[in-house]
C-alpha cells in the first residue's frame, strides 16, 4: 500500500473545523502525544547543541529612575525633580526627602538623561 500525499491533503482540506479537531484528539490518544508549537531548524539546532547564547534574552526597553539619597543639595534636586515630573513642590520634596520613583517606564536614553540632571543637582540615583 503507497502513500499518496496528495489524496492525503485533498482529503483533509475537505474536512470541517470540528472534525480536524475530532482527528488531532483522536491523533493525540492513539499516539499518547501533544501537539507543539513549531520551532524554526536555526532554534532546534541551537537547543540540541546545549546552552542558548545569552543575547537570545530579551533587551530591557523600559527603566524606572528612582532617588536613593538627595545629597547636600536638596533644594536643587527638588528643582530638577520638578521639572522632570511636574510635581508640586511638597510632593517633589516629600519625593526627594523620602526617596523613590522618579519616573517609571522610560526610554534607556530618556533614564539617562533623568539620571544625569539628578546626579549633577547632588542626588544619588538607581536605574532599574
Amino acid at each position: 500500500m503507497a502513500f499518496d500525499k496528495t489524496a492525503m491533503v485533498e482529503q483533509l482540506s475537505g474536512l470541517t473545523v470540528l472534525e480536524l479537531v475530532e482527528l488531532v484528539d483522536a491523533l493525540k490518544e492513539t499516539w499518547g502525544v501533544e501537539a507543539a508549537a513549531a520551532i524554526p531548524a536555526g532554534m532546534m539546532m541551537a537547543a540540541a547543541g546545549g546552552a542558548a547564547p545569552a543575547a537570545a534574552e530579551e533587551e530591557q526597553t523600559e527603566f524606572t529612575v528612582s532617588i536613593k539619597s538627595a545629597g547636600d543639595k536638596k533644594l536643587q534636586v527638588i528643582k530638577e525633580v520638578r521639572a522632570i515630573t511636574s510635581l508640586g513642590l511638597k510632593e517633589a520634596k516629600d519625593l526627594v526627602e523620602g526617596g523613590g520613583v522618579v519616573k517609571e517606564a522610560v526610554s534607556k536614553e530618556e533614564a539617562a538623561d533623568i539620571k544625569a540632571k539628578l546626579e549633577a543637582a547632588g542626588a544619588v540615583i538607581e536605574v532599574k
